[in-house]
Parts: structure tokens; C-alpha cells; sequence
């Protein structure tokens, strides 16, 4: 696991995740046009703090707390799934295998 993943689980834990999935993918972009550094991940994040909340606003508290890693280029690209514990358990969670955890 690199430095920014775990900056990453540890910039998510005011959500209390029961659940959170972190793959990196940037050895996918390298080369592609525009890429000028930043990590490319996939998320997954397990969390009651989004009940009632839209999938809008779940992605928002997300990038609230990730915002600074943005603004410094570590993080290029998230693709974010958000979802309660509940959702999650009723089946809800589809999300394109993850590689790493």
C-alpha cells in the first residue's frame, strides 16, 4: 500500500466506514493525453454517514475529505461507490472488482 492510500483510508475514517475498498489503477493511464501525475483510484466506502443522503452529496463528503490530495495533484481521478451498510447487505453494492483493499 503507498503513502497516499493510506493518507486516503485514514482521511475517510471521520465517515466510520464498515467497509472501504481502495484500488489503484494509475498504471492503466500512464501515457494517456492530459495525464500529468496523480493517482487514478477506485473506491468503495461502506458507511451509515450516508443515509439519507444522495448519491451527490455522499460523493461530496467524500471529496471534502480527500479535497487537499486533489488540489496537490496526488489524486488525479476517484471513481467512487458510496453506499450505507444496509444498501450493502441487501445486495446494493455493485462495484467492479477491486485488485487491492
Amino acid at each position: 500500500m503507498t503513502d497516499i492510500q493510506t493518507d486516503i483510508r485514514t482521511r475517510l475514517q471521520p465517515l466510520a466506514p464498515q467497509q472501504l475498498e481502495l484500488a489503484d489503477d494509475s498504471n492503466l493511464h500512464i501515457g494517456h493525453k492530459g495525464h500529468r501525475g496523480g493517482g487514478h483510484y477506485r473506491l468503495l466506502v461502506v458507511s451509515d454517514a450516508f443515509t439519507g443522503l444522495s448519491r451527490l452529496a455522499r460523493h461530496q463528503k467524500v471529496y471534502q475529505l480527500l479535497e487537499d490530495l486533489f488540489r496537490a495533484n496526488n489524486i488525479h481521478a476517484l471513481s467512487i461507490k458510496a453506499c450505507t451498510n444496509s444498501e450493502y447487505l441487501i445486495g446494493n453494492n455493485s462495484f467492479y472488482p477491486l485488485k487491492e483493499s
